[in-house]
């Protein structure tokens, strides 16, 4: 946010308001420092039975953290709202993120690394994560892909969002790539249109016909998708190959990323047997 008021150094007390810097900052090896964390940082479970909640991200329990007493709260820009994050910057420093790329997410990990007194540790896992990405081995040939991440109303992952450059990194082409955020979408037995074009101008309209739909990828967070809703899609869209998978690898940017590389390994393989 490009304040130069300094936490205390190494922070001695942290409220970590998103999941994946929550996971993120037990993996450098804090433990008692982090003293309040929201009801969505399943990771760790130890962390997540013991630790003080302060609400979810988007309802942060102002209170709660004050009583906390804490010197750094750790936030970010996509998945905290802004106007709560004002209030809280009057009980402490908040440092938020803003990841739309694997480099992003690597540079978060640096910076926390510096932020929390845990530099080595954050180094190591970076080389684990670069390490692990480059053993992708990329389809032969890029397939038109829909990440989807919620239902009624159907949205998805578009261009500028994390899961977009992670969709790239397996050779997923995005169809939804000029689109911004979380667009809506509707789904006929003919196409699958951006909806949020009719409505932002700005925005170009975006429709592909099934055909050129190849796969559809139904995310696991932050809704919930199973295989009924696959049964349900498949009706509409009989030529596009839909699966499951697992939204923590695709969006969570955190010392998850030492695992994901390898699920995309995994998942690419799948697609082509």
């Amino acid at each position: 946010m490009n304040r130069t008021r300094p936490p205390s150094f190494p922070a001695k007390r942290i409220v970590s308001l998103v999941p994946s810097q929550t996971e993120l900052l037990f993996d450098l090896g804090l433990d008692e420092e982090v003293v309040g964390i929201t009801k969505f940082c399943i990771h760790p479970q130890a962390w997540f039975r013991k630790k003080q909640r302060v609400g979810g991200t988007k309802t942060v329990k102002t209170d709660t953290v004050k009583a906390l007493q804490p010197d750094l709260i750790i936030a970010n820009k996509e998945e905290n709202v802004k106007a709560q994050i004002e209030e809280l910057e009057q009980i402490a420093t908040v440092w938020v993120s803003d990841i739309k790329t694997l480099e992003d997410a690597i540079e978060m990990i640096l910076s926390v690394g510096k932020l929390v007194g845990r530099e080595d540790p954050a180094n190591k896992l970076v080389e684990q994560i670069r390490e692990a990405f480059k053993q992708i081995e990329l389809l032969p040939r890029k397939l038109n892909t829909a990440y989807f991440i919620w239902k009624d109303p159907y949205m998805v992952a578009g261009g500028d969002t994390f899961i977009n450059d992670l969709l790239k990194r397996c050779g997923f082409s995005n169809i939804f790539q000029d689109t911004n955020r979380y667009p809506e979408v509707s789904i006929n037995k003919f196409s699958i249109v951006n909806a949020a074009a009719t409505v932002n101008s700005h925005i170009s309209a975006v429709a592909d016909e099934i055909d050129n739909c190849e796969l559809l990828l139904l995310s696991s967070e932050p809704y919930p998708f199973k295989q009924k809703h696959i049964d349900e899609l498949q009706k509409m869209l009989p030529h596009t190959k839909i699966m499951l998978v697992d939204g923590e690898m695709f969006s969570w940017y955190g010392s998850r990323l030492r695992y994901s590389a390898e699920y995309f390994k995994n998942l690419i393989k799948q697609i082509q047997g």
